[in-house]
């Protein structure tokens, strides 16, 4: 298995470095098309590949005529089957955060919540890849108050880290009357202003902080590492998550509705827990590998930016 999980790094690795040559030949024949199309002089520089470039253009369909990026190879498989989630916790947990997590036990469907005990966080990961595990939820807290929310795809990554403020479980909320029953039915997901392009950062295997600034969608990538802990809903599921972005805190509710009297008397209720979310990490590679990449990371001058939105507008 060890050597299974090595192969499967290196060749991960290798794609990884093949996507920018992917990049300037998709670029090539990008030029040569518009060129063609609009009647135009082909390009200079490109007239000893022509020929080459016709060809691939020829045999090229709409799937295959744009690269895809590692940002989708990642999720590649993960309409093949649905998400297979395990929870866990920091050690010794107080009963405030053994209480949370049961709650996201109920939130997240076909999630698995597990004892840390003394594990340690490689002997997790190792256990998660052998059991076919897609996702792992590790929560932390602070002198009794869950704090922390780490989200790790396997088997490769990424792994997305958020900070948890304002969080009221279930129990918390007092007017029993106007809370909904909760559902085990898959729900269906809101994502709300997941749009802003950020910064990403990259990190060298040296560990020094490259100074290049390139654009990523960090909004659509967030979004995207959310809802794929959650499987395909049914159209008459009754069950609504929502994650709300104001401001890059992420919003998160949880509701369920009832039609009475036809489709404009909805009566919506919320089923809890509420929180929300900061992220400032986001990391090439598993919760274990602290030799990976830095896709995102929130730095201290980016609180001083007011106009900056990292996730949304």
């Amino acid at each position: 298995m060890l050597r299974r999980n090595l192969r499967l790094r290196r060749e991960y690795l290798y794609r990884k470095s093949l996507e920018g040559k992917e990049r300037q030949h998709y670029e090539k024949k990008r030029r040569l098309r518009e060129a063609l199309d609009e009647g135009k002089p082909i390009p200079t520089e490109l007239r000893n590949e022509e020929l080459a470039l016709r060809r691939e253009i020829d045999l090229e369909d709409k799937d295959s005529a744009v690269p895809r990026s590692l940002i989708d190879d990642e999720y590649a498989g993960a309409a093949l089957r649905e998400p297979k989630i395990l929870l866990t916790t920091s050690r010794n947990p107080s009963a405030p955060l053994t209480q949370f997590v049961k709650e996201l036990k109920v939130v997240f469907p076909n999630s698995q919540r597990m004892n840390r005990g003394g594990q340690v966080i490689s002997e997790i990961v190792e256990s998660c890849r052998s059991h076919d595990i897609t996702d792992l939820v590790l929560v932390h807290e602070h002198r009794g108050q869950p704090d922390g929310l780490i989200v790790c795809h396997l088997p490769f990554g990424p792994t997305a880290y958020f900070g948890l403020l304002n969080v009221v479980t279930r129990h918390d909320i007092k007017d029993r009357k106007a809370m909904g029953k909760m559902s085990e039915a898959y729900p269906h997901l809101i994502l709300d202003n997941f749009t802003t392009k950020g910064i990403m950062l990259l990190q060298s295997v040296l560990h020094r902080i490259c100074l290049i600034r390139l654009l990523l969608q960090t909004g659509e990538r967030t979004a995207n590492i959310v809802k794929h802990l959650f499987p395909v809903p049914k159209p008459d599921s009754k069950r609504i998550i929502t994650f709300a972005n104001r401001d890059d805190y992420i919003s998160f509710r949880h509701h369920v509705y009832e039609k009475h009297g036809g489709p404009k008397s909805l009566d919506l209720k919320e089923v809890g827990p509420r929180f929300e979310l900061r992220l400032y990490q986001i990391k090439r590679g598993t919760v274990d590998q602290a030799e990976a990449q830095n896709e995102f990371v929130l730095r201290p001058y980016m609180n001083t930016a007011k106009k900056q939105k990292s996730l949304g507008a």
